[in-house]
């Protein structure tokens, strides 16, 4: 008798991406080979039944805050990251279209001529249908990182975890590229990462999943493979809950 596909532990889920998660050995600006990769790999937990939504950051192309610091109005730098979200949603959207996977770029600022205004019930339906939802433009409001749109667009569309994909693979006692001395938590409480200040989320991200007991998976995303390792319940990275 033919083995059984594992099946997935998750029925939805949505992965947090970071701009420069796109870069790949770059300076700036978006890799093709590094979006196909993460395309690849999406489409293999689509494959498995898997509704995907995915938040993406726009620190790749421009980022609000450090222009803010050096003199930029908050507010202005702040929506000119949100339409570097955009650049990166679509950048994805053709990678995964290439693979196959029909997706949806929605944005919280409209801009109907490249992808639909974001509405709650729609961007379900199309999760139910089978489509990747890409969410851009994070909340639409400025002083609110991609961080929390993640958090906040996870609750809205019923997720059941933020997969959130990083350079390191699981959260550490401090950074483990900089301090060779840095130990991995298995797991972590929401809690402990705002007392300990560890760089998971922003904060306002980490106490709306504490709220609401949104489960979070910390994971290194350059390796191929890893989404589906998470989505199947393999230990991969580290898990921040209750």
């Amino acid at each position: 008798m033919a083995d059984r596909a594992p099946s997935p532990i998750y029925g939805r889920v949505l992965l947090k991406l970071s701009g420069e998660a796109l870069m790949g050995d770059q300076q700036f600006g978006v890799d093709a080979a590094v979006t196909t990769r993460i395309a690849r790999d999406v489409g293999e937990i689509q494959g498995l039944g898997v509704q995907t939504a995915i938040v993406i950051g726009g620190g790749n192309i421009f980022r609000g805050l450090a222009a803010s610091a050096r003199g930029m109005d908050r507010a202005t730098a702040d929506y000119m990251g949100m339409l570097a979200t955009v650049i990166n949603g679509l950048a994805l959207q053709d990678a995964l279209e290439q693979q196959g996977v029909v997706t949806r770029v929605v944005t919280a600022i409209e801009m109907r001529a490249v992808a639909e205004p974001f509405i709650r019930r729609r961007a379900i339906r199309h999760l139910e249908k089978g489509r990747v939802v890409i969410f851009a433009a994070g909340t639409g409001n400025p002083y609110f990182t991609t961080d929390t749109a993640a958090a906040l667009r996870a609750m809205e569309i019923k997720a059941e975890v933020i997969l959130k994909g990083t350079k390191v693979d699981g959260v550490y006692t401090a950074d483990p590229l900089l301090d060779p001395t840095a130990t991995k938590y298995p797991a972590i409480s929401y809690l402990q990462v705002l007392e300990r200040q560890l760089k998971v989320m922003d904060a306002t991200a980490i106490s709306l999943c504490m709220d609401n007991e949104m489960p979070i998976v910390v994971f290194d995303l350059r390796e191929a493979g890893n989404i589906r390792r998470v989505v199947l319940g393999e230990t991969v990275g580290t898990i921040v809950g209750a």
